[in-house]
């Protein structure tokens, strides 16, 4: 079988619950699961967060991360929305939607999906507080969490 991959970056509010609706338009999968990933306001250190990217590497990148999962397991759709530009504390930065015929694909490729988004998707994020910028740098746990799919 092979896996529907769409990906998209954009600077658009993504609307909650958006990818869910769409996905529970298809009839051809048991199970959806989907997760979105919001900016946080750090207590307050975080207004928001400017996302930069590479157009058409990041795309790319990110498209491969949903390929490999659809490899791995038995999956209908795989749907990435990921912000670039300035995200607003509180907002979704990314969302992933999977479906599957049975749950625990379903489950375990979002899982995997971000995993991989978090350390190898060719996308920057500068933190913008009320008085200072930062780039966020990479974290262990980020590459902790890739290194336990390896095989």
């Amino acid at each position: 079988m092979t896996t529907i991959v769409e990906v998209s970056l954009t600077k658009e509010v993504l609307e909650p619950g958006a990818l869910d609706v769409r996905l529970a338009s298809y009839r051809d999968s048991g199970a959806r699961v989907v997760f979105a990933g919001q900016a946080r306001d750090e207590g307050g250190k975080v207004k928001s967060l400017f996302v930069e990217h590479f157009s058409g590497m990041a795309e790319t990148s990110i498209r491969t991360i949903c390929e490999r999962a659809g490899e791995k397991w038995s999956l209908n759709r795989i749907v990435v929305v990921h912000r670039t530009g300035n995200v607003a504390a509180g907002e979704d930065l990314v969302q992933v939607a999977v479906s599957a015929d049975h749950r625990s694909a379903a489950f375990t490729a979002c899982e995997y999906v971000m995993d991989y988004l978090k350390s190898n998707a060719p996308l920057w994020k500068k933190e913008i507080g009320p008085d200072s910028a930062r780039w966020v740098d990479a974290k262990s746990s980020d590459a902790a969490a890739v290194k336990r799919w390896s095989e």
